[in-house]
């Protein structure tokens, strides 16, 4: 390795010991604001060290959303390449999700909006866009049914897809609010139960199969 890739690589390390850092912050101080001083406390570091890897805090924030779309989005591909009925692959997302979430408390407060008050609304915005692409992954999957397997939505794909994304997103909601003690899995195998009841029905083919 030359010297210039150690530098980088060296430089790159303390990038991932800040946003680890960063996250283990918002974990242990549910509720509670980040400051780049208490950051710096908590790297061991002066603010002026920070600013050398990030321009600024929302740069720390998008560095850990990033890491979060990129890690969900990695695997709902995988699971979209396997051959699997709707209702799995609906089931498969949307228990990615709560799993993640309960796994990493901390980056659930951003997925949630909770640590991102007071902070730059284009922040907000990328949360936003990752969900939407939730719920149009979602969309899609549902509009395949009729196509892959002869069943159809109970109701338009889009009232569907937004209704599932809303159960798993509320446990996130629940999860945080509760300061990390109420578990996004908890239940949720039982309501994913009733979900999936109520998730599609036959389609015969001789019909659009939406109507309605």
């Amino acid at each position: 390795m030359s010297a210039a890739q150690a530098k980088a690589a060296k430089k790159q390390s303390r990038k991932e010991h800040i946003l680890q850092a960063l996250t283990q912050m918002l974990e242990a101080g549910p509720g509670e604001r980040i400051t780049t001083a208490a950051l710096a406390r908590e790297v061991g570091v002066s603010e002026a060290a920070l600013y050398r890897h990030f321009p600024s805090k929302a740069k720390m924030f998008e560095g850990l959303i990033k890491f979060i779309e990129e890690t969900l989005f990695i695997r709902i591909n995988r699971i979209l390449q396997d051959d699997m009925s709707t209702a799995e692959r609906c089931q498969r997302i949307l228990t990615l999700l709560v799993t993640f979430a309960e796994k990493n408390p901390g980056m659930t407060r951003l997925m949630t909006g909770d640590a991102l008050t007071g902070e730059t609304d284009r922040l907000r915005v990328r949360i936003t866009q990752m969900f939407d692409r939730l719920e149009s992954q979602l969309k899609q999957i549902l509009r395949e049914a009729p196509i892959r397997e002869k069943m159809k939505p109970s109701v338009s794909p889009a009232v569907l897809a937004n209704l599932l994304l809303a159960a798993a997103e509320g446990r996130l909601m629940q999860f945080v609010r509760s300061g990390f003690t109420r578990l996004p899995t908890e239940h949720w195998d039982e309501q994913w139960h009733y979900l999936e009841q109520n998730l599609l029905q036959p389609y015969s083919g001789d019909e659009s199969p939406y109507t309605f």
